[in-house]
């Protein structure tokens, strides 16, 4: 059971967060509970939506989006995140499963993205303190400054859910996928 209100409708939710979470609904077709969490703080559900949605219109695609989530979720031991972005990723980007399950190791068959996985993995890890030879190799990879930025903010935008969710240990509304940590 959560232990943060996790309000049962967006009518429960502060007045200010409805109009947020109405937007969510129309785009998921539902409100999963992370964003019903994060709407007892208008502000902060509203610095979510505008961090998510900016990075959707960024330079890196659906898929490598989902496999940093993925990475970082289990990094961060986040089942609540794991289950999310498990179901994401197979069901809205098209992973296989044996490639899921790559990513949550912080690797990918694609080599690529394997790159940008082992970067987003010294990131959470070392918070940020990554060494030369770390951003020389995804540089080498032929990710550019802008798609470095964007993982790094990936990577902070999945801490922050995969904190969220761990301080109220949000009730998971997906397929249940525990973490290996």
């Amino acid at each position: 059971m959560s232990r943060i209100n996790t309000p049962a409708s967006i009518e429960a939710s502060p007045a200010a967060s409805q109009g947020m979470l109405e937007a969510v609904k129309k785009q998921l077709g539902l409100v999963p509970n992370l964003f019903r969490v994060i709407a007892n703080s208008p502000a902060a559900l509203e610095g979510y939506l505008g961090l998510n949605g900016a990075l959707a219109k960024g330079k890196l695609d659906a898929k490598t989006r989902e496999r940093l989530a993925l990475t970082v979720a289990e990094i961060n031991r986040c089942d609540y995140c794991l289950s999310a972005h498990t179901y994401l990723g197979k069901n809205v980007a098209k992973l296989a499963d044996a490639e899921l399950d790559a990513n949550r190791a912080g690797e990918s068959s694609d080599p690529k993205a394997a790159a940008a996985l082992r970067f987003a993995s010294s990131v959470a890890r070392e918070r940020g303190h990554i060494s030369a030879a770390d951003l020389a190799a995804v540089k080498a990879a032929g990710y550019d400054d802008a798609e470095i930025i964007e993982i790094v903010e990936h990577v902070a935008l999945n801490t922050l859910t995969n904190y969220i969710n761990s301080v109220a240990a949000t009730d998971i509304d997906f397929p249940v996928v525990k973490s290996r940590g």
